[in-house]
């Protein structure tokens, strides 16, 4: 039984939770935009304070490893390796999909495919197919959706599909057993049951070596030069 400290800044939202035996005790998020630069640290200082903790008071910090805002996850993971490499706790690294799924999976309690799905732009999603217990069925990926997407899948089972990729596919599935579940954000709170399992398992990472899963390589854009 663990004192875990739960970063998770892999989209929009900035979230930091804390979390004892996979309970979250206390949580803190913003999902206005991508000002995780600004509020991490704040969030992760107010938890401790207002806990009666210091850094080194905890088990160990957990952190969503990705895929997701390639920006956001460096953030984030920056700052739990710089916890951690302060007070020598261990990382623990939770993929951002699979815990995503197991907090739909829990609340549903149904037999069925679990499809997190999160924002690539355009009509792509990073994704992955999870079943009642959490287990992989699909390792994640990039994904272009059409028309086509997992047919033979929806062919024989009910799926359900959340994350802030899932509304912009709605339309476009529309088997019968596709299910769309809106409202669903990533949350350092996801992290909590699945970071009480890694400490206990002694899954940690490589303070040093780690990196976020970023799923497809960084892509910056260079503004057009005005013509005069």
């Amino acid at each position: 039984m663990a004192l875990i400290l739960n970063i998770d800044t892999s989209t929009a939202v900035c979230s930091v939770a804390l979390a004892k035996n996979g309970q979250t005790i206390t949580i803190k998020e913003n999902n206005e935009g991508l000002n995780h630069s600004i509020l991490l640290g704040t969030y992760v200082d107010e938890i401790l304070q207002e806990n009666n903790l210091t850094a080194t008071s905890l088990d160990a910090v957990a952190v969503s490893m990705g895929p997701g805002s390639y920006t956001g996850l460096r953030i984030g993971v920056s700052l739990a390796k710089g916890l951690c490499y302060g007070t020598g706790k261990p990382l623990i690294a939770i993929p951002t999909l699979q815990a995503l799924a197991l907090s739909i999976a829990d609340k549903l309690q149904e037999e069925a495919l679990y499809c997190p799905m999160i924002d690539a732009r355009r009509m792509e999603v990073y994704t992955a197919f999870y079943d009642r217990s959490n287990h992989t069925v699909i390792d994640t990926k990039a994904e272009i959706i059409d028309e086509n997407s997992f047919t033979d899948l929806l062919a024989n089972n009910i799926i359900y599909f959340f994350g802030n990729g899932s509304d912009k596919v709605k339309d476009i599935l529309t088997s019968s057993h596709a299910r769309f579940i809106s409202g669903v954000e990533t949350s350092a709170s996801n992290l909590a049951l699945l970071a009480e399992q890694a400490w206990q398992n002694k899954q940690f990472v490589d303070v040093a070596y780690f990196e976020p899963f970023y799923l497809k390589d960084f892509v910056a854009t260079i503004p057009k030069k005005k013509v005069i």
